[in-house]
C-alpha cells in the first residue's frame, strides 16, 4: 500500500480560517466560445476527505466512479447514437480536449486565499482528472461505472504503483466511509494540520509533484494559483496513460507477475 502522507516532516502552516471547501467554490459562468469551468467535488466528498485525509485519494476515486461513471457512460452512448461511425480514438480525443481545457482553469476556481484556496484548487483538478479518465474509458467501450475503475484511477494517477495495493486501500477507505456514516468521526486534529495533509494528498493525486514546497509557502492572505501549464501538462500525461490502458478494450490495470 502506498505510504501515507508524511506528518512529522510536513511543513507547518498557520491555521487557516474555517473555510468549507465546497461552500467556497462558485464556478464562474463560461462565456460563449470559452471552455466550461471545472466543477468542484461534491460537499459530502469534501467532508469525507477532510475527516479522513490519509485516504483522500481513495475516497475521491470511489465517489468519482459512483457519481461520474454514469455521466461518462451516457456521454459515450449519446455520441455514438449521434454519430454511429465515430471511432473510439475520436471520442477519446474529444474528451481529452474538453477536460484538459477545464484543467487549465482549475487553478483559480475557488477565489479563496491561502491554504483553503490551494486545497480547493487541487481538489478540483483531481476531480477533473478523474472525470477525464472515466470518459476515456467509456470512449473505448470500457465500463466507467465498474468498481475496477476506482483502482484504475489510483494507479493511473500514481497514488499506488500496482492494482493490488490500490484495491486494499480502497477497501480500507470504503470501510472507514461506512464507519463514519454509522458512528460519526472523532475529534479532529487542528484544522490547519488537516487541511495541509489533505492538500498534499490531493496534490500528489493530481500530479502536482512539488506539493510540499507549494504548501510550505502558504501564508494568510496569499492566494495560491496553480499554473495553467502545470495543470494541463499533468492532465495530458494522465490522458495518454489512460488511452494506452483502455485502447486495448480490456480495461483494468495490469497485475504484477507472480513467480
Amino acid at each position: 500500500m502506498t505510504d501515507a502522507a508524511p506528518v512529522d516532516d510536513e511543513p507547518t502552516a498557520p491555521t487557516p480560517p474555517p473555510v468549507t471547501p465546497a461552500a467556497a467554490v462558485t464556478p464562474p459562468v463560461a462565456r460563449a466560445g470559452e471552455p466550461e469551468a471545472p466543477e468542484a467535488p461534491p460537499a459530502r466528498l469534501w467532508d469525507r476527505m477532510r475527516d479522513d485525509p490519509q485516504y483522500a485519494p481513495e475516497h475521491l476515486a470511489l465517489e468519482a466512479v459512483r457519481r461520474l461513471g454514469p455521466e461518462a457512460a451516457d456521454w459515450a452512448a449519446r455520441a455514438r447514437a449521434d454519430r454511429p461511425d465515430v471511432s473510439a480514438d475520436e471520442l477519446a480525443d474529444q474528451a481529452i480536449r474538453k477536460f484538459v481545457n477545464r484543467a487549465r482553469l482549475s487553478g483559480a476556481v475557488s477565489g479563496a486565499a491561502g491554504l483553503p484556496g490551494a486545497v480547493i484548487d487541487v481538489g478540483v483538478l483531481a476531480w477533473t482528472q478523474a472525470r477525464l479518465v472515466l470518459h476515456i474509458a467509456a470512449a473505448y467501450g470500457v465500463d466507467p461505472v465498474h468498481p475496477d475503475r476506482a483502482t484504475d484511477l489510483l494507479v493511473l494517477q500514481k497514488v499506488h504503483k500496482v492494482a493490488e495495493s490500490a484495491r486494499l486501500a480502497l477497501g480500507v477507505a470504503a470501510g472507514r466511509e461506512r464507519a463514519g456514516a454509522l458512528f460519526g468521526h472523532g475529534a479532529q486534529n487542528p484544522l490547519g494540520k488537516v487541511m495541509l495533509r489533505l492538500g498534499v494528498r490531493l496534490a500528489q493525486m493530481a500530479g502536482v509533484r512539488a506539493a510540499k514546497r507549494m504548501f510550505a509557502k502558504v501564508v494568510p492572505g496569499a492566494a495560491i494559483v496553480l499554473g495553467t501549464w502545470a495543470n494541463s501538462s499533468a492532465t495530458k500525461d494522465l490522458a495518454e496513460r489512460a488511452r494506452a490502458l483502455y485502447r486495448t478494450g480490456r480495461g483494468g490495470v495490469p497485475q504484477p507477475r507472480r513467480s
